[in-house]
């Protein structure tokens, strides 16, 4: 028994002494602040508040979002750690700040390390779906 708890707690500092060498992505350095054109920041949704989207938006998050910005939108994909910027985090209250349109360039249009997503979602319906999945994220 003796030998069993020395091996758990040996393993336990073991693993907390690497995470101490691995960065977080929240480590990662903030990005500049987004300059956003005002079209895009008086644009309206046009479909917010519409349930029937949910699922588009969460497929569609899944698919084009996750790796970066992991499944609760707090920067901690997998492809985050890659990234030379943190990717962001959904839920805080700074994020929830940003209008539909604001938050609809930020991840259609894009900028440096977030890739242009217009062609890849040419859908409207499919990119306010993703805008108001994100929107559920909230803290």
């Amino acid at each position: 028994m003796k030998t069993k708890t020395f091996f758990l707690i040996t393993m336990a500092i073991g693993v907390f002494s690497l995470m101490a060498f691995v960065a977080p992505p929240q480590d990662l350095k903030k990005g500049e602040p987004w300059d956003i054109p005002a079209e895009y920041k008086e644009m309206e949704n046009p479909h917010k508040g519409d349930a029937s989207l949910d699922r588009l938006g969460r497929s569609a998050y899944m698919k084009h979002c996750r790796s970066c910005h992991g499944n609760a939108g707090l920067g901690d994909g997998p492809r985050a750690k890659n990234l030379e910027t943190f990717p962001g985090d959904f839920a805080s209250a700074e994020f929830q700040a940003y209008t539909d349109g604001e938050i609809y360039f930020m991840s259609i249009i894009g900028r440096d390390e977030m890739p242009n997503y217009e062609s890849n979602i040419p859908d409207m319906e499919e990119r306010w779906a993703i805008v108001n999945y994100i929107r559920t994220m909230a803290k």
